[in-house]
């Protein structure tokens, strides 16, 4: 009795119920649609330290007390013009219009500062503002402006001295800044600035995490539908070049369309939103899911050229691609899956979603094109003539000779270029930007410097001083010790002036002694009960403190901006500036304090996503190594077919080292994605390698010249629909998507010639084509490793009767 196989079960339910099959999948799709309209963006980029880490913790305990630090925009300018009457009333005008849209908590600007002033009468501070009215003339307004530089709780805040450049500080509302509202928020402010702009011939420079973020979004938002449609429309152009015909593009291209939608569904079902990552997904799963469709059509064209016998070719395209696609797919799928194991969120989301619908693109296509094609006619004529396309089957004739006659010099160059790549591998390093991958000149970019050269920066810092006594932020030695801790880290060229209690006091107190900067300084025993007294005599005042000190006054916040120096100068930064400071003057204390906010974890999320990414990539190697074993029950077969796939992945990050590609996220991505896609090729090579062993008296050079001829050209066909599918991601205005589509393109290019070159020069070399007859590992169930008349197991006949009815 003929071994009936779970291939040949699958070939029959595919062709005996193909149009159930198809309708099941438009449901599906139906489905899958409908939920897609529910995929929400994430507004949320701090999702990238786990939520149990304990400076995560902290960070949100810090929240709790004194509010988000990560939601300030600014609008800077530095314009000579500004200081004239007609611009500086607009100036106001814009400040007050920004502070009445919703969603707005504050804003503070130089035209609608208030000075702190004493009210002897009441013997309380007061807040008094400074213009009141913009005079007329430019005379009175060059006297306020004088007036408002004295107050320096403000001038070394909102203003450089040094050239007059100026900013408005806007606080966005906890509730919108990670909602859908922010982006209307950041509009509704852009609009106002526009009008500004436009009346004044003034350009603004925006910058701050709201407004970065919000940009990146809708940046993002445009190149997705751009390339998904390129990622289409390439993939079509490359399916009617090699196929020429419109049957063998319209289809496979329904089949990506198809996973696309499953997709975004499947985001809607686990509850994800859209990430910078996720974003990816459509594009990457339309250029990944073309070589199913590629080997099947191939394989189901060569079967048509050798009997003509529609039905019988679908299925043996089932039963002899099946199981090789299949294996294939899941290999990729790994790449990605491997990232579901890491702890960051970003990173599980884009792997889990990514994995599955690279298993389901797998299974859309082994159900939809032999289902589809069997209702077509039978390709003919010119549709076939890719079969013995002259330039690839050139290019194969010259590297099978290039195998057999310098077998040994491939494996000399490439021992002399990994050598090489050792010494680029040396030169990487590790290094990312909290506004990381936005164009360099962009609009993003520029304001960003803008705001680096007259400010320090805009990135906040945040020190967290904790007395350990109730009331204790308020005794003379430990003012004194923050004091010089604050004008000690402000000396430095990347972090800001502060902001305090220590700055709030010495403002009390130039206040206290009529607006005289020279006052400007902690209260000293003489003045000190007097001013406290003012203080606490307006509710307004303990309103500004509560920003600086909890209830208890234990607990007080110090607040920095720095500048975006990239993560390996902020971690030297935080380490031996921040740090050093606090040990050196706060380590003879029981005082305890620690360093937080946004800035500070965004340096350890960095650290840490670049190791989860090394442990995907160490976990993709195991578990594809693994399967390999599990293929070819050998050893040596694992190592042959793991290391012209690991030497690409090596030239890769030599060329990121020369270069001066740092290793971040995006960058370090595409070593666990192109691993898990570059091995497809070696599976289908070898496959066809040991069937042909079997087919040709274990005659390794004869094997070998056979597979290269035969399996070649489908290897060099996909490795160009995914070179090119990546590559269009290299057109991005984002640095970490133009890295990932450039450097992922290149690995797999060179991959295409590694697994075409080395892979049989290995084999020549180590294999002696010896197996035993009775041992059948699981890669023989692959293409021809089955009896002839096992054709018979599905009646033809039958399948074709039911279709004419």
């Amino acid at each position: 009795m003929l071994r009936f196989s779970m291939w040949t079960k699958l070939a029959h339910i595919v062709l005996k119920n193909r149009f159930f099959l198809i309708i099941a999948l438009g449901l599906i799709t139906v489905f899958m649609g409908i939920k897609s309209q529910e995929v929400q963006w994430s507004t949320d980029y701090s999702a990238v330290v786990p939520a149990n880490d304990p400076e995560m913790i902290y960070f949100r305990e810090f929240k709790q007390s004194f509010g988000e630090d990560g939601n300030v925009l600014a609008l800077g300018i530095r314009d000579s013009s500004l200081y004239t009457p007609l611009n500086f009333r607009r100036f106001k005008y814009l400040s007050e219009e920004i502070a009445r849209i919703a969603g707005v908590n504050y804003v503070l600007s130089l035209p609608i500062l208030r000075a702190l002033e004493k009210d002897t009468e009441k013997r309380v501070f007061v807040f008094n503002p400074i213009f009141d009215e913009i005079p007329e003339d430019q005379q009175s307004l060059d006297s306020l402006l004088r007036f408002a530089a004295r107050q320096r709780f403000y001038s070394d805040q909102l203003i450089n001295m040094e050239n007059g450049a100026t900013f408005i500080m806007v606080s966005i509302e906890k509730d919108v800044l990670n909602s859908i509202k922010r982006d209307q928020v950041i509009g509704d402010i852009k609009d106002a600035g526009e009008v500004f702009e436009k009346h004044t011939g003034i350009n603004l420079h925006y910058v701050g995490l709201p407004y970065i973020r919000t940009e990146v979004n809708s940046n993002l938002k445009k190149e997705i539908q751009i390339f998904l449609a390129l990622s289409l429309l390439i993939s079509a152009l490359i399916l009617w070049f090699f196929f020429k015909s419109w049957d063998a593009v319209i289809f496979p291209i329904i089949v990506v369309v198809t996973v696309v939608i499953w997709s975004t569904g499947t985001l809607a079902l686990f509850g994800y939103k859209i990430t910078l990552l996720t974003g990816l997904l459509p594009p990457i799963i339309a250029v990944i899911a073309i070589p199913n469709s590629i080997y099947l059509l191939n394989k189901y064209h060569q079967e048509i050229s050798k009997h003509g016998n529609k039905m019988k070719a679908l299925s043996v395209v089932i039963r002899k691609i099946g199981l090789a696609t299949l294996i294939t797919n899941f290999t990729t799928s790994v790449g990605f899956l491997v990232l579901g194991f890491t702890q960051i969120v970003i990173l599980r989301e884009f792997g889990i979603v990514a994995g599955i619908n690279v298993l389901a693109a797998f299974f859309v296509s082994i159900i939809l094109i032999p289902a589809v094609f069997s209702y077509l006619p039978a390709p003919h004529g010119k549709q076939l003539k890719h079969l013995d396309f002259r330039f690839v089957n050139y290019t194969l004739s010259k590297i099978d000779l290039i195998v057999h006659r310098q077998r040994y010099t491939v494996l000399v160059v490439t021992a002399i270029i990994l050598a090489i790549s050792v010494v680029g591998i040396l030169k990487l390093k590790a290094v990312a930007f909290i506004v990381d991958d936005v164009p360099e000149d962009g609009k993003v970019k520029k304001d960003l410097l803008f705001f680096e050269e007259n400010f320090s920066g805009i990135m906040p810092l945040e020190i967290v001083i904790d007395t350990k006594k109730p009331k204790g932020v308020m005794r003379s030695e430990t003012l004194e010790k923050i004091d010089v801790f604050e004008t000690t880290l402000a000396e430095n060229q990347y972090i800001s002036n502060p902001v305090s209690m220590i700055s709030m006091l010495k403002g009390a107190r130039q206040a206290f002694y009529n607006g005289n900067p020279a006052y400007y300084d902690l209260p000293n025993n003489q003045d000190r009960n007097f001013i406290l007294r003012y203080l606490r005599g307006n509710s307004q005042n303990d309103s500004l403190l509560n920003n600086f000190i909890d209830s208890t006054q234990q607990i007080m916040r110090i607040s920095y901006r720095v500048a975006d120096v990239g993560s390996i100068a902020l971690d030297s930064l935080i380490q031996h500036v921040v740090q050093k400071n606090i040990d050196d003057i706060f380590g003879d204390s029981e005082i305890e304090v620690k360093a937080t906010g946004t800035t500070l974890l965004f340096v350890k999320g960095n650290k840490f996503l670049v190791e989860n990414l090394y442990m995907s990539m160490a976990l993709a190697f195991m578990i594809i190594s693994l399967i390999m074993g599990f293929l070819f029950r050998s050893h040596k077969m694992i190592f042959i077919s793991i290391v012209p796939n690991l030497v690409p992945l090596a030239i890769t990050a030599a060329l990121m080292g020369f270069m001066g590609v740092p290793l971040k996220p995006s960058t370090a991505l595409i070593f666990s994605v192109a691993f898990g896609i570059s091995v497809d090729d070696s599976i289908h090579f070898l496959a066809k390698y040991r069937q042909e062993l079997f087919a040709n008296n274990f005659f390794v050079p004869v094997a070998l010249s056979k597979s290269i001829r035969e399996t070649g050209a489908s290897m060099m066909y996909t490795s160009l629909v995914l070179f090119f599918g990546f590559i269009i991601f290299g057109f991005s205005q984002f640095g970490g998507t133009k890295s990932l589509g450039l450097l992922t393109s290149t690995t797999l290019l060179i991959a295409m010639f590694t697994n075409l070159i080395l892979l049989p020069s290995l084999l020549l070399i180590f294999d002696d084509g010896k197996r035993n007859k009775d041992e059948h590992p699981p890669i023989e169930h692959y293409d021809e490793f089955y009896q002839e008349d096992e054709d018979e197991e599905i009646d033809i006949e039958l399948i074709e009767v039911e279709k004419e009815k």
